[in-house]
């Protein structure tokens, strides 16, 4: 039986703004797609979210991808204000979930410098029983440590959690471990697989 419901961040309970943030800040299409494919498309991205880089050495390391764009990597991500953005359904649907006795949790990959200047990304979180970001536990998803670090500080068993994430491969990981998962398309869809695992709000 469901217990738990366990979100990810972006691109669930957030938008992952990343094409519109690039282009507020003047780059061209061609230059975005290249932006992206050394920033967030290597594996510095992930050791940022880890917290096993700086700002500066992650910098570096998308430099090193790509060096003739070393100054638009810089100006693109001085600061990532606006690239996360709450969706306007994230703190009602926890309120519902909530009310209706579920635990209610975060589970993502999110680094530190997200979460300290994408503030009104995180709204809904005073409103949840807790969750667990990367940068704090020095591991990303889809790594089973990262599950089972969450599962540990809270005390919960994989069996009566589904946890609900954008990424085929995370959700993948997540059932490996006894998670009940839901690769998230839409609002809509995930209330109907909710309900078909009994899930009610």
């Amino acid at each position: 039986m469901i217990k738990n419901t366990v979100f990810d961040i972006g691109g669930v309970l957030a938008d992952f703004r990343v094409l519109e943030f690039l282009g507020s800040k003047g780059f061209e299409e061609d230059m975005i797609k290249r932006i992206l494919k050394a920033s967030v498309m290597t594996p510095y991205w992930e050791m940022f979210e880890r917290d096993e880089l700086t700002e500066e050495e992650a910098l570096k390391g998308f430099a090193s991808a790509d060096p003739e764009i070393e100054e638009e990597l810089s100006a693109a991500f001085s600061s990532v204000e606006g690239l996360l953005t709450s969706r306007d359904f994230a703190i009602p649907l926890v309120q519902a979930l909530k009310s209706n006795g579920y635990g209610v949790y975060y589970l993502s990959n999110y680094s530190r410098k997200a979460y300290e200047e994408c503030g009104e990304s995180l709204g809904f979180m005073p409103y949840m029983d807790g969750g667990l970001v990367s940068f704090k536990a020095g591991k990303t998803k889809p790594d089973p440590e990262a599950f089972r670090l969450f599962l540990e500080e809270y005390g919960l068993d994989a069996e009566t959690c589904v946890m609900i994430d954008d990424s085929v491969e995370n959700i993948k990981a997540a059932k490996e471990l006894g998670f009940e998962g839901i690769v998230f398309t839409s609002f809509e869809d995930m209330k109907e697989q909710l309900g078909r695992l009994g899930v009610r709000f």
